[in-house]
């Protein structure tokens, strides 16, 4: 049995991509992978996400946000790290002996409009990050 690869999701505040990528690779291919998610400077879990997430039926709301160096402080390590936001917008930490990899993805916590324009974009935001890790899975 192969060992599964241990894939680290970061971004800022750990608070909505990072957290829709880690539950969506979970669901897709838990047999490959052990996913965590962590932020540079971790918030709190946007409403939003939660609820684009509970629409796509994987439940996020009871996740906490966590920090990239408690991760690395208690000693864990992991094979590929990705970042799922705009790596000019944050100091990425150094991550010795890990592959990474950048995708940028538009930030849930600064769109606008109505409750349901902001809904429509946060959906779109979860839609280009499943795909993108449908992707690749395939590849």
């Amino acid at each position: 049995m192969t060992a599964k690869l241990k894939v680290l999701f970061v971004c800022e505040h750990n608070s909505a991509r990072s957290q829709i990528a880690e539950a969506f690779l979970k669901a897709l291919a838990p047999e490959r992978f052990e996913v965590k998610s962590a932020g540079i400077d971790p918030g709190t879990l946007n409403p939003l996400a939660v609820k684009v997430m509970e629409e796509a039926g994987i439940d996020i709301s009871g996740n906490k946000t966590k920090s990239v160096d408690d991760l690395f402080a208690g000693g864990e390590r992991f094979d590929i790290i990705v970042t799922v936001c705009d790596p000019a917008a944050m100091a990425c930490p150094v991550f010795p002996g890990s592959q990474v990899i950048n995708w940028s993805f538009d930030d849930p916590s600064k769109v606008t409009g109505t409750e349901s324009e902001k809904l429509a974009k946060v959906r779109n935001i979860r839609d280009e990050i499943r795909k993108r890790l449908l992707k690749w899975i395939q590849e």
